[in-house]
């Protein structure tokens, strides 16, 4: 074995690489926020909606959940481009994550939802509380409390599955570390360098969600 490693080039390189695991952590949170409005979105239709948008909810969650990720990527960078519609990488990758995380927490919103017990929304109904009023001040957050770790794990998958993004030619942490390395030729110390930054994103990932679970699940 007489490869030479180098890593002076990497490290002459963390700075710009620190700002595309910053824009990968950023594209991941706005696909949550999306994927978490959609989710909860289809979970109400697939359990109530009427049956022709239930057909829609079901076959957008069966879409999301039972194809790769990285062809709902390609459907929104190549698919949409063949009819006309030309996205940035940047609306690609958004776009690919927010279907996938929808789908995936579409079905969590749905079983927490059946968690909660049909008793307490006949109480809130006979206190007088409208349909509105019961699902977003009693029901939606004991959902939100019970699918909060299943959450936790799809943001760390957002953040990984940002990866597929150089794909489509996004300069997010594994784009611009393919960049460089294609420039130096140091594939190994460059990858190694990004797994290492990965890896510290998930970990305060998690101790960030473990810190507020502590203050939100108090009681």
């Amino acid at each position: 074995m007489d490869y030479n490693f180098h890593w002076r080039p990497v490290f002459r390189q963390l700075p710009d690489l620190f700002e595309a695991g910053l824009l990968t952590l950023e594209v991941a949170i706005l696909s949550m926020i999306l994927g978490i409005m959609l989710g909860l979105i289809l979970a109400l239709l697939r359990m109530n909606g009427p049956r022709p948008l239930r057909w829609i909810a079901n076959f957008w969650v069966e879409l999301a959940r039972n194809t790769p990720a990285l062809f709902q990527l390609f459907f929104f960078g190549f698919g949409l481009g063949a009819f006309g519609l030309h996205l940035t990488p940047y609306l690609i990758v958004l776009l690919g994550l927010s279907f996938n995380n929808a789908g995936y927490l579409a079905e969590n919103f749905r079983g927490g939802f059946l968690a909660v017990p049909d008793t307490q929304i006949r109480a809130a109904r006979s206190l007088g509380m409208t349909a509105s009023q019961t699902y977003i001040r009693i029901i939606i957050p004991q959902v939100l409390r019970i699918v909060y770790h299943p959450m936790t794990n799809q943001m760390v998958w957002a953040v990984l599955m940002s990866s597929l993004g150089m794909l489509v030619g996004f300069r997010e942490l594994s784009g611009e570390t393919q960049f460089f390395a294609s420039k130096t030729y140091r594939i190994f110390e460059y990858f190694a360098v990004t797994a290492v930054i990965y890896y510290v994103i998930v970990k305060i990932i998690l101790i960030g969600s473990k810190l507020a679970a502590r203050r939100l699940f108090k009681y």
